[in-house]
């Protein structure tokens, strides 16, 4: 199972608050959209390894400080054990830069209350909109034999 960090960028606009989200051009979930993220590197934190992968993936800067926890997500595939994975997502509300494309992902702006959660992997519904609003999820999710839709879904009890 290998680590990884994906971050959510939100901004307030006069119509609400949106996140930066973006399609998934190669790789594990192509074609789907995604928050900017990837694997760990090295000894890098996740904290590190998320603001690296928003630098590589959207050309967005963000300081490690202004990322706040939000979810720790623990992925099984039974069906493709490659693709298990520890996953820790990020809140961010300063960053510096304007989002670009890269090889890796087509960014665009959503609004946080219409998320195209039908395009997205299927666990984003359980646990993003509550995410994106604050609160921390911590949970385990294995994937059916279609490695495409949620199992199971176990949440830990966190503190309140």
């Amino acid at each position: 199972m290998f680590e990884v960090a994906v971050t959510y960028l939100l901004r307030s606009t006069r119509g609400g608050d949106e996140v930066l989200l973006g399609r998934k051009l190669t790789g594990l979930g192509a074609g789907r959209v995604v928050g900017p993220g990837g694997k760990l590197e090295g000894d890098e934190t996740a904290a590190e390894a998320a603001a690296r992968e928003v630098l590589e993936e959207v050309g967005i800067s963000v300081a490690v400080g202004a990322l706040q926890p939000v979810a720790r997500l623990s992925y099984d595939f039974p069906h493709r054990p490659a693709w298990s994975q520890a996953s820790t997502a990020f809140l961010a509300r300063e960053w510096a830069g304007e989002p670009v494309p890269s090889a890796e992902l087509d960014p665009a702006w959503f609004p946080v209350g219409d998320l195209p959660l039908d395009e997205m992997w299927d666990d984003a519904r359980l646990w993003l909109p509550r995410a994106l609003a604050g609160e921390f999820v911590s949970a385990e999710c294995a994937y059916a034999a279609d490695n495409s839709s949620v199992a199971t879904w176990t949440e830990a009890d966190t503190p309140s």
